[in-house]
């Protein structure tokens, strides 16, 4: 007998795999990752990678606090760069707030991918 929900997930691990055989380096990182991770309980994080250099994460990341009141951080990760954390399930929030034109990013929404249960 095996218990399946004590095995360990890694999140990030899509981003590393390449999609298309063909496709280059360049235009993989040109998507902006949306993806939730679990914590203890019903308890989850939301992050946000790949947003371009243009943006000022620190200044979107006060716009996002108190826009879905929720807490979160800028993670400075190794492979992935800047990672924007927030709590909770702000997965189709974080998407709209991207491609809205009047208050958000206004970013192209075939450039968002959003991973996730």
């Amino acid at each position: 007998m095996s218990i399946e929900n004590l095995k360990s997930y890694d999140p990030f691990a899509d981003a590393e795999a390449n999609d298309d055989p063909g496709q280059s380096q360049s235009k993989k990182e040109d998507y902006i990752h949306i993806r939730i991770q679990q914590r203890n309980g019903r308890k989850t994080l939301t992050t946000v990678q790949g947003l371009p250099s243009k943006f000022d994460r620190k200044k979107i990341l006060t716009v996002i606090k108190k826009k879905f009141a929720c807490n979160g951080t800028v993670v400075m990760d190794v492979s992935m760069g800047e990672v924007i954390q927030l709590q909770g399930d702000q997965r189709k929030a974080m998407q709209d707030f991207m491609v809205d034109k009047k208050e958000g990013l206004e970013l192209d929404p075939k450039t968002i991918k959003v991973h996730g249960f």
